[in-house]
Protein backbone atom coordinates (compact mmCIF):
# COMPACT_ATOMS: atom_id res chain seq x y z
CA UNK A 1 0.00 0.00 0.00
CA UNK A 2 1.52 3.36 -0.79
CA UNK A 3 0.54 6.14 1.35
CA UNK A 4 -0.05 9.86 -0.16
CA UNK A 5 3.91 11.86 -0.40
CA UNK A 6 2.29 14.63 1.62
CA UNK A 7 0.96 12.41 4.10
CA UNK A 8 2.85 14.17 7.12
CA UNK A 9 1.52 17.70 6.47
CA UNK A 10 -2.06 16.24 6.08
CA UNK A 11 -1.70 14.13 9.49
CA UNK A 12 -0.27 17.59 11.18
CA UNK A 13 -3.24 19.48 9.87
CA UNK A 14 -6.42 16.53 10.90
CA UNK A 15 -4.49 16.37 14.47
CA UNK A 16 -4.72 20.78 14.64
CA UNK A 17 -7.76 20.85 13.26
CA UNK A 18 -9.09 18.22 15.89
CA UNK A 19 -7.22 19.61 18.77
CA UNK A 20 -7.37 23.30 18.02
CA UNK A 21 -3.33 24.05 18.56
CA UNK A 22 -0.46 23.21 17.37
CA UNK A 23 0.80 19.83 17.33
CA UNK A 24 4.78 18.14 16.60
CA UNK A 25 4.55 15.16 14.86
CA UNK A 26 7.98 12.88 14.19
CA UNK A 27 7.72 9.84 11.55
CA UNK A 28 7.92 6.44 13.22
CA UNK A 29 7.77 4.44 10.37
CA UNK A 30 5.37 2.56 8.44
CA UNK A 31 3.96 -1.21 8.57
CA UNK A 32 2.46 -2.75 5.30
CA UNK A 33 -0.73 -1.10 5.71
CA UNK A 34 -0.62 2.35 8.11
CA UNK A 35 1.89 5.08 8.81
CA UNK A 36 2.27 5.89 12.66
CA UNK A 37 3.72 9.07 14.25
CA UNK A 38 4.43 10.02 17.94
CA UNK A 39 2.66 13.42 18.27
CA UNK A 40 3.22 15.89 21.04
CA UNK A 41 0.79 19.02 21.83
CA UNK A 42 1.83 20.39 24.97
CA UNK A 43 2.22 18.35 27.34
CA UNK A 44 -0.17 15.37 25.49
CA UNK A 45 1.45 12.62 23.70
CA UNK A 46 0.06 10.43 21.20
CA UNK A 47 1.09 7.72 19.04
CA UNK A 48 -0.45 8.15 15.76
CA UNK A 49 -1.83 6.11 12.96
CA UNK A 50 -2.90 7.03 9.57
CA UNK A 51 -3.96 5.18 6.48
CA UNK A 52 -5.44 6.03 2.98
CA UNK A 53 -9.42 6.81 3.33
CA UNK A 54 -9.91 3.49 1.35
CA UNK A 55 -8.71 1.13 4.24
CA UNK A 56 -10.69 3.74 6.65
CA UNK A 57 -12.21 0.26 8.06
CA UNK A 58 -8.61 -0.74 9.26
CA UNK A 59 -8.39 2.41 12.18
CA UNK A 60 -12.54 2.12 12.45
CA UNK A 61 -12.49 -1.49 13.70
CA UNK A 62 -9.09 -0.74 16.03
CA UNK A 63 -10.77 2.41 17.65
CA UNK A 64 -13.94 -0.22 18.05
CA UNK A 65 -12.08 -2.87 19.71
CA UNK A 66 -10.37 -0.46 22.51
CA UNK A 67 -13.33 1.25 23.09
CA UNK A 68 -14.63 -1.73 23.68
CA UNK A 69 -12.76 -2.83 25.88
CA UNK A 70 -12.17 0.25 28.02
CA UNK A 71 -16.19 0.06 28.66
CA UNK A 72 -15.95 -3.45 30.51
CA UNK A 73 -13.64 -1.68 33.08
CA UNK A 74 -11.59 -4.44 33.51
CA UNK A 75 -8.17 -3.91 31.86
CA UNK A 76 -6.35 -1.09 31.04
CA UNK A 77 -6.25 -0.01 27.25
CA UNK A 78 -4.99 2.96 25.45
CA UNK A 79 -7.33 6.48 25.16
CA UNK A 80 -8.16 6.66 21.44
CA UNK A 81 -9.70 9.99 19.57
CA UNK A 82 -10.58 9.54 15.80
CA UNK A 83 -10.00 8.53 13.35
CA UNK A 84 -10.59 11.19 11.59
CA UNK A 85 -11.02 11.84 7.62
CA UNK A 86 -8.79 14.90 6.37
CA UNK A 87 -10.10 17.72 4.98
CA UNK A 88 -8.87 16.71 1.08
CA UNK A 89 -10.73 13.05 1.51
CA UNK A 90 -7.47 11.15 1.21
CA UNK A 91 -6.49 9.58 4.72
CA UNK A 92 -7.61 8.74 8.19
CA UNK A 93 -6.02 9.37 11.52
CA UNK A 94 -6.09 7.61 14.80
CA UNK A 95 -4.34 8.96 17.53
CA UNK A 96 -3.73 6.50 20.66
CA UNK A 97 -3.37 7.65 24.40
CA UNK A 98 1.10 7.21 23.97
CA UNK A 99 1.85 5.21 27.22
CA UNK A 100 5.54 4.57 28.62
CA UNK A 101 6.36 0.91 29.62
CA UNK A 102 8.39 -0.57 32.52
CA UNK A 103 9.89 -3.42 32.80
CA UNK A 104 7.39 -6.34 34.23
CA UNK A 105 7.87 -6.91 37.88
CA UNK A 106 7.19 -10.34 39.66
CA UNK A 107 3.52 -9.80 40.09
CA UNK A 108 3.28 -8.85 37.04
CA UNK A 109 1.71 -12.10 35.44
CA UNK A 110 -0.54 -12.44 38.47
CA UNK A 111 -2.09 -8.71 38.24
CA UNK A 112 -2.51 -9.88 33.83
CA UNK A 113 -4.42 -13.14 34.82
CA UNK A 114 -6.30 -10.81 37.32
CA UNK A 115 -7.66 -8.42 34.89
CA UNK A 116 -8.21 -10.39 31.82
CA UNK A 117 -10.18 -13.03 34.12
CA UNK A 118 -12.13 -9.77 35.01
CA UNK A 119 -12.56 -8.94 31.22
CA UNK A 120 -13.70 -13.02 29.88
CA UNK A 121 -16.28 -13.04 33.07
CA UNK A 122 -17.87 -9.68 32.44
CA UNK A 123 -21.32 -9.53 30.56
CA UNK A 124 -21.31 -10.08 26.83
CA UNK A 125 -21.57 -6.54 25.69
CA UNK A 126 -24.31 -7.68 22.35
CA UNK A 127 -27.66 -8.02 23.58
CA UNK A 128 -29.19 -10.74 23.34
CA UNK A 129 -25.77 -12.50 24.08
CA UNK A 130 -24.38 -14.47 21.10
CA UNK A 131 -21.01 -14.70 19.45
CA UNK A 132 -19.45 -12.26 16.91
CA UNK A 133 -19.15 -9.13 16.95
CA UNK A 134 -21.08 -5.47 16.18
CA UNK A 135 -18.74 -5.10 12.87
CA UNK A 136 -16.08 -7.36 11.15
CA UNK A 137 -12.20 -5.96 12.23
CA UNK A 138 -8.65 -7.15 11.27
CA UNK A 139 -6.61 -10.03 12.77
CA UNK A 140 -2.86 -8.98 11.51
CA UNK A 141 -3.62 -7.40 8.34
CA UNK A 142 -6.41 -10.03 7.61
CA UNK A 143 -10.08 -9.35 7.41
CA UNK A 144 -11.82 -11.13 10.51
CA UNK A 145 -14.87 -11.73 10.20
CA UNK A 146 -17.72 -11.46 13.04
CA UNK A 147 -21.34 -12.18 11.62
CA UNK A 148 -23.30 -12.51 15.19
CA UNK A 149 -24.65 -15.63 15.93
CA UNK A 150 -28.46 -16.29 16.61
CA UNK A 151 -28.00 -17.69 19.92
CA UNK A 152 -25.61 -18.67 22.23
CA UNK A 153 -25.41 -22.25 22.54
CA UNK A 154 -22.32 -24.60 22.58
CA UNK A 155 -23.62 -25.66 18.94
CA UNK A 156 -23.76 -21.79 17.52
CA UNK A 157 -20.02 -21.57 18.70
CA UNK A 158 -19.10 -24.52 16.72
CA UNK A 159 -20.55 -23.27 13.93
CA UNK A 160 -19.24 -20.05 14.35
CA UNK A 161 -15.39 -20.92 15.00
CA UNK A 162 -15.66 -23.60 12.07
CA UNK A 163 -17.28 -21.01 9.65
CA UNK A 164 -16.09 -17.53 10.38
CA UNK A 165 -12.42 -19.03 12.02
CA UNK A 166 -11.24 -22.04 10.25
CA UNK A 167 -13.16 -22.17 7.19
CA UNK A 168 -12.95 -18.03 6.61
CA UNK A 169 -8.88 -18.27 6.83
CA UNK A 170 -8.84 -21.73 4.94
CA UNK A 171 -10.78 -20.04 1.92
CA UNK A 172 -7.79 -17.61 2.15
CA UNK A 173 -4.81 -20.22 1.28
CA UNK A 174 -4.24 -20.35 -2.65
CA UNK A 175 -5.31 -23.40 -4.08
CA UNK A 176 -2.11 -24.45 -5.37
CA UNK A 177 -0.74 -28.41 -5.02
CA UNK A 178 1.86 -27.03 -2.37
CA UNK A 179 -1.18 -26.23 0.25
CA UNK A 180 -3.38 -28.68 -0.43
CA UNK A 181 -2.09 -30.98 2.21
CA UNK A 182 -3.38 -28.17 4.61
CA UNK A 183 -6.54 -27.50 3.17
CA UNK A 184 -7.29 -31.24 3.61
CA UNK A 185 -5.85 -31.53 6.99
CA UNK A 186 -7.95 -28.16 8.26
CA UNK A 187 -11.14 -29.48 6.59
CA UNK A 188 -10.43 -32.80 8.55
CA UNK A 189 -9.90 -30.33 11.81
CA UNK A 190 -13.04 -28.48 11.08
CA UNK A 191 -15.14 -31.66 10.92
CA UNK A 192 -13.95 -32.91 14.23
CA UNK A 193 -14.72 -29.49 16.49
CA UNK A 194 -17.70 -31.21 17.73
CA UNK A 195 -15.91 -33.93 19.22
CA UNK A 196 -13.44 -31.04 21.43
CA UNK A 197 -16.97 -30.47 23.46
CA UNK A 198 -17.98 -33.70 24.48
CA UNK A 199 -16.52 -33.22 27.74
CA UNK A 200 -18.87 -31.12 28.99
CA UNK A 201 -17.68 -27.40 28.07
CA UNK A 202 -20.01 -25.06 27.48
CA UNK A 203 -18.55 -21.29 26.55
CA UNK A 204 -19.51 -17.91 27.51
CA UNK A 205 -19.84 -15.64 25.02
CA UNK A 206 -17.65 -13.02 26.18
CA UNK A 207 -15.37 -10.34 25.13
CA UNK A 208 -12.01 -11.34 24.41
CA UNK A 209 -9.01 -9.17 23.14
CA UNK A 210 -8.40 -11.77 20.25
CA UNK A 211 -4.81 -11.36 19.09
CA UNK A 212 -3.28 -11.30 22.98
CA UNK A 213 0.37 -12.29 22.14
CA UNK A 214 3.39 -10.93 24.47
CA UNK A 215 3.86 -7.86 21.53
CA UNK A 216 0.60 -6.77 22.33
CA UNK A 217 0.45 -6.70 26.26
CA UNK A 218 3.03 -3.99 28.74
CA UNK A 219 2.86 -2.76 32.02
CA UNK A 220 2.93 0.85 33.16
CA UNK A 221 5.46 2.54 36.00
CA UNK A 222 2.46 1.70 38.83
CA UNK A 223 2.15 -1.97 37.64
CA UNK A 224 -0.76 -1.45 35.53
CA UNK A 225 -1.26 -4.08 32.55
CA UNK A 226 -2.16 -2.81 29.48
CA UNK A 227 -3.27 -4.80 26.38
CA UNK A 228 -3.39 -2.69 22.52
CA UNK A 229 -3.60 -4.03 19.05
CA UNK A 230 -6.91 -6.13 19.68
CA UNK A 231 -9.28 -7.85 17.38
CA UNK A 232 -12.34 -7.92 19.60
CA UNK A 233 -15.36 -10.48 19.81
CA UNK A 234 -17.62 -12.75 21.78
CA UNK A 235 -15.80 -15.63 21.60
CA UNK A 236 -14.98 -19.00 23.94
CA UNK A 237 -12.33 -17.51 26.48
CA UNK A 238 -10.26 -20.40 25.69
CA UNK A 239 -9.72 -18.97 22.67
CA UNK A 240 -7.58 -16.15 24.30
CA UNK A 241 -6.21 -18.39 26.34
CA UNK A 242 -4.75 -20.29 23.48
CA UNK A 243 -3.46 -17.24 21.62
CA UNK A 244 -1.48 -16.74 24.58
CA UNK A 245 0.23 -19.81 24.35
CA UNK A 246 1.05 -20.15 20.75
CA UNK A 247 4.20 -18.29 19.99
CA UNK A 248 5.46 -18.23 24.27
CA UNK A 249 4.23 -18.18 27.65
CA UNK A 250 1.97 -16.28 30.00
CA UNK A 251 4.36 -14.56 32.33
CA UNK A 252 4.56 -16.13 35.85
CA UNK A 253 1.85 -16.21 38.01
CA UNK A 254 -1.07 -15.81 35.58
CA UNK A 255 -2.61 -19.05 35.52
CA UNK A 256 -2.99 -19.02 39.09
CA UNK A 257 -4.89 -15.57 39.20
CA UNK A 258 -6.60 -16.35 35.96
CA UNK A 259 -8.41 -19.95 37.30
CA UNK A 260 -8.64 -18.32 40.51
CA UNK A 261 -11.23 -15.48 39.06
CA UNK A 262 -12.68 -17.30 36.32
CA UNK A 263 -11.90 -20.68 36.67
CA UNK A 264 -10.15 -23.20 33.73
CA UNK A 265 -12.18 -26.41 32.24
CA UNK A 266 -9.95 -29.65 32.60
CA UNK A 267 -10.32 -30.20 28.68
CA UNK A 268 -8.86 -27.11 27.39
CA UNK A 269 -5.78 -28.77 26.29
CA UNK A 270 -7.69 -30.70 24.05
CA UNK A 271 -9.01 -27.16 22.41
CA UNK A 272 -6.08 -25.52 22.35
CA UNK A 273 -4.36 -26.83 19.07
CA UNK A 274 -7.78 -26.04 17.20
CA UNK A 275 -7.92 -22.24 18.81
CA UNK A 276 -4.29 -22.05 17.98
CA UNK A 277 -4.86 -23.45 14.19
CA UNK A 278 -6.66 -19.87 13.09
CA UNK A 279 -3.51 -17.59 13.96
CA UNK A 280 -1.18 -20.21 12.54
CA UNK A 281 -3.55 -19.88 9.39
CA UNK A 282 -3.29 -16.52 9.35
CA UNK A 283 0.70 -16.50 9.76
CA UNK A 284 0.29 -18.82 6.45
CA UNK A 285 -1.89 -16.13 4.77
CA UNK A 286 0.03 -13.57 5.64
CA UNK A 287 4.07 -14.87 5.78
CA UNK A 288 3.55 -18.08 3.85
CA UNK A 289 7.01 -19.94 4.65
CA UNK A 290 7.61 -21.66 7.61
CA UNK A 291 3.88 -21.82 8.93
CA UNK A 292 2.74 -24.51 6.69
CA UNK A 293 4.13 -27.21 8.66
CA UNK A 294 3.10 -25.99 12.18
CA UNK A 295 -0.34 -25.39 10.53
CA UNK A 296 -0.61 -28.78 8.94
CA UNK A 297 0.67 -30.60 12.22
CA UNK A 298 -1.66 -28.38 14.50
CA UNK A 299 -4.68 -29.17 12.18
CA UNK A 300 -3.70 -32.87 12.37
CA UNK A 301 -3.22 -32.56 16.24
CA UNK A 302 -7.08 -31.08 16.42
CA UNK A 303 -8.76 -33.99 14.92
CA UNK A 304 -6.51 -36.83 16.85
CA UNK A 305 -7.76 -34.32 20.16
CA UNK A 306 -11.45 -35.74 18.90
Amino acid sequence: MTLPSSSEAVVAEVLRREHRGAVALRALGASGFCATWRAEAGAARWFVKSAPAASADLLAAEADGLAALATTATVRVPAVGGPWRSDDGTLDVLAIEWLDFALADAGFGERLGDALAALHCSPCPMRPPRYGWRRDNRIGATVQTNQPTAAATTADWIDFFARQRLGAMRARLPRTARLQPLHAAVAAAIDALPGLFDDGHAPHPGLIHGDLWSGNWGMLADGTPVVFDPAVSCSDAEAELAMMELFGVPPAGFWDAYRQRAGLHGGYARRRPAYQLYHLLNHVVLFDGGYVAAAIACAQAVARGA
